[in-house]
């Protein structure tokens, strides 16, 4: 077993092989006697004396310096709450207002949809002349210009798993005099990250796919130290204020990165999220890395000896590639219920993506070679050929 390997920790069902971490992680088999210390002891114990004596107040930012250890932030840079899509809200508005004079959104035509999404609603939400223009990946350098405000990217392609050269890519925008934010859902917790070296501006996140933090954990926001004082929360919650409990009516922001908070916090959730980044308290990001190459590599070099009807749509270079292997094919959906039937899960992407997630921690050469053996079988005897896996469920 490689020393990255924590299968031991993890509550998954005996004879499963799980490669779905990109998707949602699987649950510590600590979170069950975490969840009754905060429901039982915490909340039924203590009722609301619970956010002082039990620190729930102080928990989106003590989760927000564990992520800190995680992806290199500094330590008070990093706020945990709400969602991916909120936090992705706040770190644009945030940055557009920086330099108000440049007009122009810079984004990846296939980026994740919410990303867009967000973006398209904030352009129409100012209703002046901000652009949001969507280019190729290869594009995005040559895209560049003094119009150019800020560059919204995801690192890691949630379909294929492909992965932009993060500080490259930073470098170019910045020496354009321009604003970067990373969406690092794909890639925090599976790739080794340093934001201090990075120096990009913002960085946003969720929690429940590599760091393992559950469905529906908090997302997060990184906000560069020395922007914090410079920056101002458009999306505005009473937690943001510089003092909550006082409930001034005239909002003056926090000094500290909680001017990014919202709403009142997830307990629940974010004491299973805290519990859960354990895990990578003493981990080596570079050991994790390098195993996840290895089995990533195995994967798609047996795959393209024994299952020639899939095509590879994941990067060959593992330099380009974060820890996510997928292959199309036009029957994806119905080969991936086949798998998935035969205890093997991954996930499904349409319009014909199967995706496979690496996770050393979890998974071995053994499972990728029975993963593979399966997958042939599956597509020798076209056993995904029945009506069963043709019926598409509304998550896939």
């Amino acid at each position: 077993m490689s020393a990255v390997y924590r299968k031991s920790l993890f509550n998954i069902p005996l004879g499963m092989i799980y490669l779905d971490g990109n998707s949602l992680g699987p649950p510590l088999k600590e979170i069950e006697s975490i969840s009754e210390k905060v429901i039982v002891k915490e909340w039924g114990g203590k009722l609301i004396k619970g956010w002082n004596e039990s620190n729930w107040m102080e928990q989106p930012l003590s989760v927000g310096n564990k992520i800190a250890n995680i992806i290199g932030g500094d330590e008070g840079s990093i706020v945990a709450g709400d969602t991916l899509s909120i936090k992705t809200y706040q770190a644009l508005a945030a940055a557009i207002n920086l330099k108000p004079e440049r007009n122009i959104i810079l984004t990846d035509i296939d980026n994740f949809p919410s990303d867009i999404y967000i973006a398209e609603g904030l352009v129409d939400s100012f209703n002046s002349n901000f652009e949001l223009k969507k280019v190729k990946k290869n594009e995005i350098i040559s895209s560049l210009n003094e119009q150019v405000n800020t560059v919204l990217l995801t690192h890691v392609d949630y379909r294929t798993g492909a992965m932009f050269d993060i500080e490259n890519i930073t470098n170019k925008v910045h020496e354009n005099g321009s604003t970067i934010i990373w969406d690092l859902a794909h890639s925090a917790g599976a790739v080794p990250l340093d934001l201090k070296v990075t120096n990009c501006e913002f960085a946003v996140g969720c929690t429940y796919k590599f760091l393992n933090g559950g469905p529906g954990s908090p997302a997060f926001i990184y906000v560069r130290p020395d922007l914090i004082k410079k920056c101002y929360p458009i999306l505005r919650g009473w937690l943001g204020h510089k003092a909550p409990f006082d409930f001034n009516n005239t909002f003056e922001k926090s000094a500290s990165i909680e001017m990014m908070r919202v709403g009142t916090p997830s307990v629940i959730q974010t004491s299973i999220l805290e519990k859960s980044l354990d895990v990578f308290r003493d981990l080596d990001f570079h050991e994790l890395r390098e195993e996840s190459i290895k089995l990533s590599d195995l994967f798609i070099n047996m795959v393209e000896r024994t299952c020639s009807d899939l095509h590879l749509e994941s990067p060959l270079s593992s330099s380009e590639r974060g820890s996510q292997v997928s292959f199309s094919h036009p029957s994806g959906y119905a080969i991936m219920q086949a798998l998935i039937d035969r205890n093997i899960v991954g996930d499904f992407r349409a319009p014909n993506i199967i995706r496979f997630g690496i996770t050393p921690l979890y998974i071995t050469e053994e499972d990728i070679i029975q993963t593979v053996s399966v997958l042939e079988e599956i597509l020798s005897n076209r056993l995904w050929d029945n009506p069963t896996y043709l019926n598409i469920k509304k998550v896939t």
